[in-house]
């Protein structure tokens, strides 16, 4: 297997990746229970020296369901019928999440709420206190 590239910076190696073929499940008459066709890529994300410490952490919070006990990353994919186009659709999946984990999240801008969102949010809690007093024993003036 050849490194994978994810951006003209960012290679990796292919000693940080394993692949292995099992068989798939679905359509496909008899070529399903012939032909081991899934594929289950594995990225060493924890030894890998081909990204940042920033980039591994945030790719272990985006894909932390896919992080198996020994933390590495696994990709699957069993969308064709042959090994060969599944194997290159789970290197394009990974370099994609990759990809986005490069990229620092963006700074969320402080805004403050419009004053027209303050007055329904105003109204709303009136129209919640009213029907909560609704709700409360009457009580006569001889009490």
């Amino acid at each position: 297997m050849e490194d994978l590239r994810v951006t003209d910076e960012v290679v990796i190696p292919a000693t940080d990746l394993q692949w292995t073929a099992v068989r798939s499940g679905g359509p496909g008459g008899q070529n399903v229970n012939k032909v081991a066709t899934k594929v289950d890529l594995r990225f060493d994300l924890e030894g890998t020296t081909a990204l940042t410490e920033a980039a591994k952490q945030r790719l272990r919070v985006r894909a932390a369901a896919r992080l198996d006990g020994e933390g590495r990353l696994v990709i699957t994919s069993q969308a064709g019928r042959s090994q060969a186009d599944n194997l290159e659709d789970a290197r394009t999946k990974l370099a994609a999440l990759i990809e986005a984990a490069l990229r620092p999240p963006k700074r969320r801008r402080a805004t403050r709420p419009t004053a027209a969102s303050k007055r329904k949010r105003v109204e709303l809690k009136r129209q919640l206190a009213d029907k909560k007093e609704g709700r409360r024993k009457v009580r006569s003036a001889g009490d």
